[in-house]
Formats: structure tokens, sequence, C-alpha cells
């Protein structure tokens, strides 16, 4: 290109470097925000957690005898129902997530479990979407046969804990101490697991704007599993 043209297209776009510098900047800042995003480090945690409890199940499978089935890894799906005052803050929302667990023996088992759902805030101008993040760890105990047709009921407990985080909405994250029973059951075929299972949580809750006292609320966790055998 001669040095008129050069001229020429600065003369035309004198803004031209401003414009150049505020696109790089906005990409650099796009970029920040993406390592700090506390959805991407709650969701990263979640799956951690339910890697290293399926990897403490497999250690504790290779002491067993050979041939045997202990552990079990099943993707969930199904409905996040919130009840009482927490129906009064959040929507109902999609749940989905994972399961990962150690039957101690054919009457116990351990199950860790990681659920997320986008919730939507009823109170907040602007229609602002709410992540909800359920972490925890419990007992589940069952029968020895199965009642029906490879039915196996059972019942189950156990503590954990929820992290509200609004997806654009410029507030801290929250995470708070909950605790759950469940109902359910598998039907076991081969290597192959299906589970409908129903939950209600009690949690400590703390409100994510403004403020106010710490209250205990109330929701319902329903969803199907398909699990693996090992």
């Amino acid at each position: 290109m001669s040095f008129a043209a050069v001229s020429q297209l600065a003369v035309c776009c004198p803004g031209g470097s401003r414009s150049m510098k505020t696109v790089h900047d906005t990409s650099v800042q796009s970029h920040d925000s993406d390592l700090t995003d506390p959805v991407g480090r709650i969701a990263l945690f979640g799956l951690i957690l339910v890697l290293t409890l399926l990897l403490a199940g497999a250690k504790l499978l290779a002491q067993d005898t050979p041939g045997s089935s202990r552990g079990v890894l099943r993707p969930i799906v199904g409905a996040y129902v919130p009840t009482g005052d927490q129906r009064d803050f959040l929507k109902d929302a999609v749940l989905v997530g994972a399961q990962a667990a150690w039957n101690a023996n054919a009457n116990l088992s351990v199950t860790g479990s990681f659920g997320w759902a986008p919730s939507k805030d009823k109170i907040t101008p602007g229609d602002q979407t709410v992540d909800a993040f359920q972490y925890d760890v419990g007992l589940e105990l069952r029968p020895s046969i199965p009642t029906l047709a490879h039915t196996t009921p059972f019942i189950g407990g156990g503590i954990g804990g929820r992290t509200y985080s609004y997806r654009d909405y410029s507030v801290d994250s929250k995470t708070n101490f909950d605790g759950y029973g469940a109902l359910g059951f598998d039907v076991i075929s081969g290597p192959i697991d299906i589970r409908v299972e129903g939950r209600d949580y009690v949690s400590r809750f703390q409100p994510l704007t403004g403020g106010g006292d710490t209250k205990t609320r109330n929701d319902l966790a329903l969803f199907a599993g398909l699990g693996w055998r090992f």
C-alpha cells in the first residue's frame, strides 16, 4: 500500500486505533469475567465431588471379592419444586445432576449427589435467573430381596450444602447447610439400574440481596436416573 493510501485511510478513520483498543479491552474483560464466574467454579466443584466419591468407591471395590457389583454411577434429571416460603422466592425448575454410590452390603449404601437447578427469582426485578447447586452425601437402607419384578424400594437421609448464585446480577453467591430425607425405588436388570427418587430438603437460608434474618426453608427434588452397576 502506498504512503498516500495509508494517509488517506488514517484521515477517513481517525478513531480506528481507539476502536481497536476498545474491542481489545472488551475482549480482555470478557475473558477475565469467565475466569471469575462463580457458576463455573461451583459446577466444577460438584463434578470433582462426584468423581471423588466414585474413585473412593472404586478403591473399596478393588478390596472386595472378584465378580461382585458394588458401585453405581448415574446421571439424573427431574424437577426442583420450592415449597412454603421458598416458593415465594423461587420458581419451579428443571433439575439435572449425577449420583455416585457404594453399596456396603445388600441393605446399606452410601450415595453422593450433585444437582443443578436454573430457577427464576420472583422478587428481584429483571427476570433474574438464580442457579441453585445442591451437593450432599447420605445413607440408603433397603430390603435384601427385591419385592416385585426386580424392584427394590429404599429410604434414605443425608446432609450437604446448597449454593445460590445469580447468573446476571452483581450479588455474591450464598451457601447454606441443608439436610434431606428420601424415598424411592431401583429397578435392576444386569448392570443396568433405573432409579426413581423423591427428596424433601430442609435448609438454612440467608437472603441473597439486602439484609434479613437467617430462616429455615423447604423444597423438593423429584428425579429419575439411569445407572451403570460395576
